[in-house]
């Protein structure tokens, strides 16, 4: 455990002391098992921003939510997650620690959490994490919407994620999250050795000044929200070419120079490396 002992106590100076050994103890299994690529993609990360994530299996959207916090010394993101994670006894009071959006969309399969599915919601997803953002905090989101343990192959991405950095106007980063046992068995394990690669920063300026022009346009209304929708389809197709490409998945049929399969330690040259 020597070896782990620097990576550890690094400094989380945003974070109280009880709340920084608590974010030390859920690193434990981030420092076993996640190599990391990508850091200096983090630079600049006082300012609000967008981390998008491709989504493979229940614990990642645990340990990488953990890490990316733990790297950026502590600073809160809230997630966009599935209301009934916030149910759960112990880790429902450890994620609304972060302030976390919920979406109501699905029902749980378990009777006594559904029983306490609140009657009232608050306003909608995009709304809130624009909110959030102007208010200069940033916001994680898992574009494909779930669990997607195909290999291969990235699911769709929602639009939501297009919709709030437009409206927003804030950078996205995209993180990709890969395995071990997808590169050599061509599998996503339930927990295995992970490899996250945080990308460069996404902007979209012109297609934000578009998107808020035509919000503020009143005498623009037939097809308004088709055409707002179809914009902010655009860009989580952008996005969600980037996450193919760090995680080393496929995103349909006009993509093929991005559906390569990494190694290990596939990166480009001047990127930093660090294992966590």
């Amino acid at each position: 455990m020597k070896q782990y002992g620097g990576k550890f106590f690094r400094p989380l100076p945003l974070l109280s002391r009880r709340r920084s050994l608590l974010l030390r103890l859920l690193m434990i299994p981030n420092f076993l098992l996640t190599r990391v690529y990508g850091l200096e993609n983090l630079s600049g990360s006082e300012s609000a921003r967008i981390y998008a994530f491709n989504h493979n299996n229940s614990l990642e959207a645990l340990m990488v939510p953990v890490l990316l916090i733990y790297l950026l010394g502590g600073r809160i993101i809230s997630f966009v997650i599935d209301w009934m994670y916030g149910k759960i006894p112990i880790l429902g009071s450890v994620i609304n620690m972060t302030d976390p959006v919920y979406v109501y969309h699905k029902r749980s399969t378990l009777p006594w959490i559904e029983a306490r599915r609140p009657s009232h919601v608050a306003s909608d997803t995009v709304e809130q994490c624009s909110e959030r953002l102007l208010a200069g905090r940033s916001i994680g989101i898992f574009p494909e919407g779930k669990r997607n343990r195909n290999p291969g192959y990235l699911v769709r991405g929602k639009p939501g994620i297009g919709h709030i950095a437009l409206h927003s106007g804030v950078a996205v980063v995209p993180v990709g999250i890969d395995f071990n046992c997808r590169i050599t068995k061509g599998k996503i394990p339930l927990i295995g050795r992970t490899i996250v690669r945080i990308g460069r920063p996404m902007h979209f300026p012109y297609h934000t000044a578009a998107y808020l022009a035509l919000i503020a346009d009143r005498s623009y209304q037939s097809n308004k929200q088709s055409e707002l929708h179809r914009m902010a389809a655009d860009v989580t197709h952008e996005i969600m070419l980037s996450l193919a490409e760090l995680s080393g998945k496929r995103y349909g049929e006009s993509c093929p120079v991005k559906s390569i399969i990494f190694s290990e330690t596939t990166i480009e040259t001047k990127e930093q490396t660090c294992q966590v």
